[in-house]
């Protein structure tokens, strides 16, 4: 599109195609974000795991409009083995393209159809194209917004929606092609957008933030579990959870969690006490049970079975950092990169790639049962956990 708008106009963004619909929402154009911090971020995600836990796939997309930054990431694991393909460009006029390099979502329904694809490529031996069909409907999650101790910088403000569908389409692994078949898989995807922590490289004339990267990360106890999931129950009828809970030195200090029914409501979960194992060498989720304190009064028990070692690590896709790059991270007009992972269980890989990962799990609540994912971070010494400080891997 021809650059509108530009001449002689110095406090107004520019003119871009949106700016012709009725959907402005602040006192500017479409290429104008109400904040100036760098660490503004719009993020698409998905993660679809085989429900045998025997192959996981996932994507994301993210727009860094303060950064003049569009980028992306897709993997998939098999086993112990992951292959991922990173793209990163400038952003350009359209911000409705949403494709960098062999990447590319689509919105083809919203809220209903989807599209994912991985565009075969001369990184490494994977492609896929992923439609998204929606089972449920989009479900917030409680804004994350959280203050540095010092009391002064916002280091997050995130709001999120995430929810579940049943792919279609096809993977393509070393030139062999697996076809999709709904009923074998289970996928959720998320979109956030706010302030965001750990985004692009530190710079040192400002403080750190403390979580997620920064300088203090990996030293203390902490905790991640997020997870979303679907039950069945005998009779066809659904419940889907979901929780993201975290918590430093045994304190909690982010805790969102909902069981959310087909008709939109949305049941509060007052609080979130995990039971759960972990291997100590790997750091990895073995399984257990998750406890529920409902607002409402009652008290909900959940079993955890994690399956196989598939599951996608998201360290090769930025997060946490990855062997200096990090999200929103300027590469130039258009950079494409990817790297292979033969044993994602060998420590000293680990240590590179994070124990953040995609874990398949199959999930049972009384007559139902279902199944999703679980993200988890743990490190520090936990003596009733049995892992020890020398184990810990970020």
């Amino acid at each position: 599109m021809r650059n509108i708008g530009r001449h002689g106009m110095e406090d107004i963004g520019q003119l871009i195609a949106l700016d012709e619909h009725l959907n402005h929402q602040i006192v500017d154009t479409m290429a104008t974000v109400h904040t100036s911090e760098h660490s503004w971020t719009e993020k698409i995600w998905t993660a679809l795991v085989k429900k045998d836990g025997s192959l996981a796939i996932d994507f994301g997309l993210g727009r860094y409009h303060n950064r003049g930054v569009m980028d992306g990431w897709a993997a998939v694991s098999r086993g112990t083995q992951q292959w991922t393909v990173r793209a990163s460009r400038e952003l350009r006029d359209d911000p409705m393209l949403t494709e960098v390099g062999p990447l590319a979502y689509a919105i083809e329904t919203p809220f209903e159809q989807l599209r994912f694809t991985l565009a075969a490529n001369n990184e490494q031996p994977i492609a896929y194209d992923i439609q998204f069909n929606s089972l449920y409907p989009p479900f917030f999650e409680d804004r994350h917004r959280q203050r540095e101790p010092d009391g002064f910088r916002v280091g997050s403000d995130v709001i999120r929606y995430h929810q579940f569908g049943a792919p279609s389409g096809w993977v393509e692994i070393e030139g062999e092609r697996i076809e999709i078949v709904p009923e074998e898989w289970c996928q959720v995807r998320d979109h956030s957008w706010g302030i965001r922590l750990d985004v692009g490289a530190h710079n040192p004339d400002i403080k750190p933030t403390t979580d997620f990267g920064g300088a203090s990360f990996g030293k203390d106890r902490f905790l991640l579990v997020w997870s979303p999931f679907l039950l069945t129950g005998p009779d066809g009828e659904q419940v889907a959870y979901h929780i993201y809970h975290m918590a430093k030195k045994g304190r909690v200090f982010y805790s969102s969690g909902y069981r959310n029914l087909p008709d939109g409501t949305q049941e509060k979960i007052s609080r979130v006490r995990p039971e759960l194992r972990y291997d100590d060498k790997t750091r990895r989720l073995l399984g257990g049970k998750l406890h529920f304190d409902m607002l409402q009064g009652e008290s909900r028990t959940l079993d955890i079975e994690a399956l196989g070692p598939s599951g996608v690590h998201l360290g090769p896709g930025l997060y946490l950092g990855y062997e200096g790059r990090k999200h929103g991270m300027w590469k130039g007009p258009l950079e494409v990169e990817g790297d292979y992972v033969a044993n994602t269980l060998d420590v000293e890989t680990l240590r590179r790639i994070h124990q953040l990962r995609d874990c398949p799990i199959r999930v049972t609540e009384g007559a139902m049962t279902g199944h999703g994912i679980m993200e988890t971070i743990i490190h520090g010494a936990d003596e009733e956990l049995g892992l020890t400080e020398a184990a810990s891997i970020m």
